[in-house]
C-alpha cells in the first residue's frame, strides 16, 4: 500500500456486496476498512431487509402450522398472534447473523467503523461517529450503501398508521385491516404474510399485473391463492392521496384513488419502489452523480466513471438481489486488484418469499414468445407428488420450459413449499447447457420435491413425441 493512503480499500456499506468485497481484498493481503452507518454490520439486508422479512415469514408459517395442527386435533381454536411473539425470533436471528458477519470480517483483519461516511474528494471520506469526526483516505473505494424505501409524496409516514416496508419490524400490534400500496416484491411478500395471519388485506398498484417479470401462469396461481385468503387486488389503480383520519376515536389510513374509490384501513404499508441511499455521500466531490433514483452507473467490472471508485449491490439497480450483490462485491475486488475471475453466470435465480413462495430461473413463456423461440412446457403439480401429499401442499407446481427443437432447458418456474431451494436443480442444468434427456435419465430420491423435475420432463416428452408423430403423418 502506498504511504499516501490509510487503506488500500474502503467499502462504504457492509451489506452482502460490501462484506464480500472487503473479505476478498483482505484475502490477498490488502488493508481494508468497512464503514457502516447502522447499528450493526450487515446493512439493510440484515437490519430491515432480507433477513428480517424472511425470518418474519418463517415465524408466520410456524404459527400457522401450529394452529393447523391444533385444529386437526379438535382443540385450541384459531387465535390472533401477538406481533411481539413473531418479532422475538426476528430479533434473535438478526443478532446472531450480525455476530457471524462481524466475526467473518474481523477474522480477515477488516477494520469495522460504525459511522456515516461522506466524500471530501475522490480519495478521502469523512466519517461521523459517536466519538467525533475523522477523515480517512483509500486508494480504492466500493460504494455499496444499498437502498431505502421510497417515501409517499404527499404525507410523511407516522410509523403507526402509515408505514414504509423498513418499518414493519417496529410494529406494536397486528392490524385487522391493511392496505398495501405497491405490488412489487416487498409489497406482495408482506401482503401474503399478513393475509396468512388473518388480516384483511387490499393490494393497490397502478400496473395491471404484479411482479410483471415473472411467468404469467405462476403469477395467476399466486393471485388465486392470495384471493382465497381474502386479499383484494386493486390493479390498474393510481393512488392520488394518502391521509390519516380519526374514526370512532381511532386513527385510520385513508387512500384516495384516481378512479374515485376510497380505501380505509387500520394500517397502510407504502411499498412503491426504493431509492439508492446515496444522498448523504456528497458524490459531487468525487465527480460522480447518481440518477433520479439515487443509483450509480457502472461498467462490466463494476467500475464507475471515476476509475478507482466501484459500486455494487442494490445501488447499481437490477437485479437487486442479496445473492447477486455478494457476487458483484467479490468480483469488484478482483477487478480492483487484478485478480483473474470469471463473470457472474447469467442463470441466477429469483426467489419471492411470499406465502406460497415463488422462484424462477431462465426465460419466461412471454419472453420466448416475443422472441419467436419455439418451446414446449411440462408441468408437475405437488398434488401428484408423494412429498406434496406428505407436506399437505396440494397447490404447488413446477414448470420447465425446453426448446422445441434442441430440447435444451430454457427456464424453470415454480410456486409452492420449498421452491426457492428446488430451483437450484434447474439452475445447475441450465448453467451446464443441459437438455431434457438429463431429467429423463436421472433418478431422483423418492419421496422428494425434486421428483417434480421427472414428472415435468415426462410431460414435455409426451407432448413433443405426439406432436412429432402428428407432423410425420
Amino acid at each position: 500500500m502506498s504511504e499516501d493512503f490509510d487503506y488500500d480499500l474502503i467499502c462504504i456499506g457492509s451489506g452482502p456486496a460490501g462484506q464480500r468485497c472487503a473479505i476478498q481484498a483482505a484475502k490477498i493481503g490488502k488493508k481494508v476498512a468497512v464503514i457502516e452507518k447502522r447499528r450493526c454490520v450487515g446493512g439493510v439486508c440484515l437490519e430491515t431487509g432480507t433477513i428480517p422479512s424472511k425470518t418474519f415469514r418463517e415465524a408466520v408459517n410456524a404459527f400457522i402450522s401450529q394452529q393447523d395442527r391444533s385444529e386437526g386435533l379438535g382443540f385450541n381454536p384459531r387465535s390472533r398472534v401477538e406481533v411481539s411473539h413473531l418479532l422475538r425470533r426476528v430479533n434473535l436471528v438478526i443478532q446472531q447473523e450480525s455476530e457471524v458477519q462481524q466475526d467473518q470480517l474481523q477474522r480477515n483483519d477488516v477494520n469495522i467503523i460504525l459511522g456515516k461516511a461522506s466524500f471530501q474528494d475522490a480519495h478521502h471520506v469523512m466519517i461521523q461517529t459517536d466519538s467525533g469526526n475523522r477523515i480517512l483516505s483509500a486508494k480504492q473505494f466500493l460504494i455499496a450503501v444499498g437502498t431505502h424505501a421510497a417515501v409517499p409524496p404527499d404525507i410523511e409516514p407516522d410509523g403507526k398508521t402509515i408505514i414504509l416496508a423498513d418499518g414493519i419490524m417496529d410494529m406494536a400490534s397486528l392490524p385487522r385491516t391493511m392496505a398495501v400500496v405497491g405490488a412489487g416484491v416487498v409489497g406482495i411478500e408482506y401482503a401474503s404474510m399478513f393475509a396468512a395471519l388473518g388480516v384483511q388485506v387490499t393490494v393497490i398498484d397502478k400496473r395491471d399485473r404484479p411482479l410483471g417479470f415473472l411467468d404469467y401462469e405462476i403469477i395467476d396461481e399466486l393471485i388465486y391463492q392470495m384471493r382465497r385468503k381474502r386479499v383484494t387486488f386493486r390493479l390498474g389503480e393510481e393512488v392520488t392521496r394518502l391521509e390519516i383520519i380519526e374514526q370512532q376515536s381511532k386513527r385510520k389510513g385513508l387512500i384516495r384513488l384516481e378512479s374515485g374509490k376510497h380505501i380505509l384501513a387500520d394500517l397502510i404499508l407504502y411499498s412503491a419502489g426504493r431509492m439508492g441511499a446515496t444522498g448523504a455521500l456528497n458524490l459531487k466531490s468525487t465527480g460522480l452523480n447518481a440518477d433520479s433514483r439515487g443509483r450509480l452507473k457502472v461498467d462490466g467490472q463494476y467500475r464507475t466513471k471515476v476509475k478507482h471508485i466501484f459500486a455494487a449491490g442494490d445501488i447499481i439497480g437490477f437485479p437487486s438481489l442479496a445473492a447477486t450483490s455478494a457476487t458483484q462485491g467479490r468480483l469488484a475486488a478482483c477487478h480492483m486488484f487484478g485478480i483473474k475471475s470469471k463473470p457472474m453466470g447469467a442463470n441466477f435465480p429469483f426467489g419471492i418469499y411470499s406465502i406460497p413462495e415463488i422462484s424462477m430461473v431462465g426465460a419466461t413463456e412471454e419472453e420466448l414468445t416475443k422472441d419467436k423461440i419455439p418451446y414446449e412446457t411440462g408441468i408437475a403439480r405437488y398434488q401428484e407428488i408423494a412429498r406434496g401429499q406428505i407436506m399437505g401442499d396440494h397447490t404447488g407446481l413446477l414448470k420447465i420450459i425446453v426448446h422445441r427443437e434442441t430440447e435444451k432447458l430454457l427456464g424453470v418456474h415454480a410456486i409452492g413449499t420449498g421452491v426457492t431451494e428446488l430451483i437450484h436443480v434447474g439452475q445447475a442444468v441450465m448453467q451446464l447447457n443441459g437438455k431434457l434427456d438429463y431429467f429423463m435419465q436421472t433418478v431422483f430420491n423418492y419421496p422428494t420435491l425434486a421428483e417434480c423435475y421427472k414428472v415435468a420432463a415426462l410431460n414435455v416428452y409426451n407432448k413433443l413425441h405426439y406432436s412429432r408423430l402428428s407432423e410425420a403423418v
